[in-house]
């Protein structure tokens, strides 16, 4: 595990571990609320050794050693959230995405997001205000913020952006009407979706990450999605 440079955010690096053609692809890690940036980076040794791996801290300190993206009261229906802090830190995290592309030399074109919980809302809010910066996100155990939805760029601007959603029927953090929401809500955009359910909690099985791992790696198998996008249709954004 590498030593991070000095950006926006603390954050641990994985750099790639097998070869790829031209600079390497991006996967940010996200936690979740009440985690840090030395959670995630865990899964590394199970996703594709061509990412260039990034774990990043969430900007808000909780107690020692707890960060998160916004403040919130956990409530299995509806969680309370602090909206201007969930604002600040996905601005944040654009302006980390470009800062860590600049820093580390990977591919603009090939950015992904891999997040849980916290930062499996996070990583759907980019994806839902910014879809133009990324080429896949995959959320574990997430939901999507209904404060986010005003802030949405058009449909045509998702139109085949991959979005993999994985949550737990056994969830009782975010329990799964939460995944089924934003399962509902991103079937009637032209994203290209992908939704597993498994039998688990509020955390990352076996089998769900397997699932996820190799999601991603299918994703370094073909042309980024705005590549394709202009290809099957010539002057669609």
């Amino acid at each position: 595990m590498a030593a991070a440079q000095r950006l926006s955010l603390v954050h641990l690096t994985q750099p790639p571990r097998a070869p790829s053609s031209g600079p390497p692809p991006l996967l940010l890690l996200l936690h979740g609320v009440g985690s840090h940036e030395g959670d995630l980076i865990g899964l590394a040794p199970y996703l594709d050794g061509r990412f260039y791996i990034v774990s990043a801290r969430a900007p808000i300190q909780l107690g020692p050693g707890m960060y998160g993206w916004y403040h919130v009261t956990l409530d299995p229906q509806v969680p309370v959230i602090d909206p201007a802090e969930a604002e600040r830190g996905r601005i944040t995290l654009l302006q980390f995405i470009d800062e860590t592309i600049q820093a580390y030399g990977t591919d603009p074109h090939r950015v992904y997001l891999l997040g849980f919980s916290q930062g499996a809302i996070m990583s759907l809010s980019l994806a839902l205000t910014r879809p133009e910066k990324l080429a896949g996100v995959a959320a574990m155990s997430g939901r999507i913020l209904p404060e986010i939805l005003p802030k949405a760029a058009p449909p045509g601007a998702m139109r085949g952006l991959p979005i993999l959603i994985v949550h737990g029927t056994e969830d009782l953090i975010l329990p799964i009407h939460h995944g089924r929401a934003a399962r509902d809500l991103l079937s009637a955009l032209p994203v290209a979706l992908t939704y597993r359910e498994f039998p688990m909690g509020h955390a990352v099985s076996e089998e769900s990450l397997a699932v996820v791992a190799a999601w991603l790696r299918d994703r370094l198998e073909e042309p980024p999605w705005t590549q394709r996008l202009r290809r099957e249709a010539p002057g669609t954004t």
